[in-house]
């Protein structure tokens, strides 16, 4: 990244930071986060790297606190990619409404590896709010180059790849207003909530998915 870019990239990034911190959403005591995800399809436990991506993280936690994720979607499934989440009800199937989108901190040095978790975007730079997903294998596509932005990696999983793995492995196609990678069957997210690092116990239950309908596709591999 050349020096005015890096030089911007840490102003803005100071400045954001310090309305989030302003908001009471960043605290210094979260370095080491860990978010405990529980699905129907098992639990997953998310270690958020407030210390390396804090504009990211302050705001994947707001919405954790807030419950906004209770009741979503994980409504992306890529095989050898991606699953993503956070986005859509699991009753009315619809985007739910958010808060202010995030700067791009793709440049934080944490790299899209098998496991890590990101915040999705669309094509505009900035325009990540609450959807995230979880990388299935290595994805150096998604990393900034000097050229173009990336997607923002703000933690990692540390407990449930497992899980993760077998999401990751759902029949997909085309349902409603998605022309494809929605899960046939509904895989849904009924709490995420912050614990004590170490202190997570997680389950695979033997229930499977539900039935599907719509979604909309934020993440690209591009």
């Amino acid at each position: 990244m050349p020096s005015q870019c890096r030089t911007r990239f840490a102003t803005l990034t100071a400045l954001a930071l310090g309305v989030l911190l302003a908001q009471g959403a960043a605290r210094a005591d979260e370095p080491t986060t860990q978010v405990k995800v529980t699905t129907n399809m098992g639990e997953f436990v998310i270690e958020v790297r407030s210390e390396r991506a804090p504009l990211t993280a302050a705001n994947f936690l707001r919405y954790v606190r807030e419950g906004f994720y209770s009741g979503t979607l994980i409504h992306r499934v890529v095989p050898n990619f991606v699953i993503q989440a956070g986005g859509h009800d699991a009753t009315t199937m619809k985007l739910k409404p958010t808060r202010e989108n995030i700067f791009n901190e793709s440049g934080d040095g944490l790299q899209n590896k098998r496991g890590a978790v990101g915040l999705a975007r669309g094509d505009a730079p900035h325009s990540g709010n609450a959807q995230f997903y979880v990388n299935l294998v290595d994805n150096p596509d998604l990393d900034p180059v000097a050229t173009r932005w990336g997607y923002a990696v703000f933690g990692k999983i540390v407990q449930g790849m497992d899980v993760i793995d077998r999401i990751g492995e759902v029949p997909t196609g085309a349902v409603g207003e998605f022309t494809k990678d929605a899960p046939l069957k509904l895989v849904i997210i009924q709490k995420m909530e912050i614990i004590t690092p170490g202190t997570a116990t997680v389950q695979t239950p033997i229930v499977t998915p539900v039935a599907t309908p719509s979604h909309d596709t934020i993440l690209s591999p591009k």
